[in-house]
C-alpha cells in the first residue's frame, strides 16, 4: 500500500520508543529512570500516542500498565519501525566514514559456490547495511574484471601480467557426454579429430571482447548456453559433449568422461584479486580478508 504524498504521520519515533521502554522496564517510574527521563514527561508522551492513533494502547491493572491487544499489534510493528531507523542512521555514519554502499565480487564459473557459503554468511553479519553483488564470470572475463576493475573483489583461474592474487585451491573440469551418446561407445582415448565431429557445448566468455584460446575443442558445431546449469540437460540428453566441473555433474546418473588423447582434463589454480589493490574500500576490504581467512585454510 503506497503511502499518499501529502500524508503526515501523526506520532514521532520519540513516542513509539518511550512506549517500548514502560513496557520493557515493567512501567513509567523504572522506564523513566532508564532512558532518563521525568516520568511526567513519559505518561504525557504515552497519552498523547494514544490520542493520536485513537485507539488505547495500554491498561492499568493493579498498580501495573498493561497492553491492549491493540497495543501487543502496534508494540511489535514500532520495534520494527525503530529497529529501520537505527540502521538507517548507522548507516549514514558508514557511508560518511568511506564504507561503499555497494560491492561487487566477481567469481569464475568454475569455481564451486557452495565454498563462499559460509564466509558470505558472516560477512553479512558485519556488512552495515551494504550490498553484495555477485557476478557470474567465465573464461577472459575474469581477466577482464581484473584489468578494468569493474569488481571490488575477483575469483579467477587466470591472472593478468603484473597482476598479483592470493592462491586458492586448484579447479578441475572433466570432458563428458551422456552414456548413450555416440561418444561414449568409442574405444578410450579418443582423437581431438573424433571429437570435432559431434556438437560440443559451450559456456559464453562474459568477456566484452572474448579471447577464444581455451574451453572450445574447434568442434564442427557448438551450442553456447550462459552457465552450466544451462549446459548440463542438454548434455544428459545426448546432444553433445561440454567441459564440466565435478561439482555440477556430481548428481548426473548418465554422464560418463571422455578419455581424450593428450588432454583428458583440465586442471589450474584458482586466485583472489583485489583490482584496485590500495584503493579498495573498507567494506570489500573486510570480505576480502574473510575469503583469504576462509578459503585458503579449508581449501588448500
Amino acid at each position: 500500500m503506497s503511502t499518499p504524498p501529502n500524508y503526515r504521520p501523526k506520532t514521532t519515533l520519540e513516542q513509539w520508543r518511550i512506549l517500548q521502554a514502560v513496557v520493557d522496564y515493567g512501567g513509567y517510574a523504572r522506564a523513566a529512570e532508564a532512558i532518563n527521563k521525568s516520568q511526567s514527561s513519559m505518561n504525557h508522551a504515552v497519552a498523547k500516542l494514544q490520542e493520536s492513533l485513537g485507539v488505547k494502547l495500554l491498561q492499568v491493572v493493579g498498580r501495573k500498565a498493561e497492553l491492549t491487544n491493540i497495543g501487543e499489534v502496534m508494540l511489535r510493528r514500532s520495534r520494527q519501525l525503530t529497529v529501520l531507523v537505527t540502521e538507517l542512521e548507522q548507516l549514514a555514519q558508514n557511508l560518511k566514514q568511506g564504507w561503499e554502499p555497494e560491492i561487487k565480487l566477481a567469481v569464475e564459473m568454475v569455481f564451486d559456490r557452495n565454498k563462499l557459503l559460509p564466509v558470505l554468511r558472516e560477512f553479512q553479519l558485519h556488512s552495515r547495511g551494504s550490498r553484495l553483488v555477485i557476478e557470474d564470470t567465465v573464461l577472459t572475463g575474469s581477466v577482464e574484471a581484473i584489468i578494468d576493475q569493474s569488481a571490488d573483489i575477483v575469483i579467477s583461474h587466470q591472472l593478468p601480467r603484473g597482476i598479483v592474487g592470493e592462491p586458492l585451491s586448484n579447479y578441475r573440469m572433466q570432458l563428458v557426454v551422456a552414456s548413450d551418446h555416440p561418444l561414449a561407445q568409442f574405444p578410450q582415448p579418443i582423437s581431438p579429430d573424433q571429437l570435432s565431429q559431434y556438437l560440443q557445448v559451450v559456456i559464453r566468455d562474459t568477456a566484452r571482447k572474448p579471447v577464444e584460446a581455451e574451453g572450445w575443442l574447434k568442434a564442427e558445431q557448438r551450442w553456447t548456453v550462459n552457465n552450466f546449469n544451462e549446459a548440463l540437460p542438454l548434455v544428459e540428453a545426448g546432444i553433445g559433449f561440454c567441459w564440466l566441473p565435478p561439482f555440477v555433474t556430481r548428481n548426473a546418473e548418465n554422464l560418463v568422461e571422455l578419455s581424450l588423447s593428450g588432454s583428458s582434463r583440465r586442471e589450474g589454480g584458482m586466485y583472489l584479486v583485489l583490482p584496485k589493490n590500495e584503493k579498495t574500500g573498507p567494506c570489500a576490504r573486510l570480505l576480502y580478508d574473510m575469503l583469504v581467512s576462509e578459503l585458503t585454510n579449508t581449501l588448500a
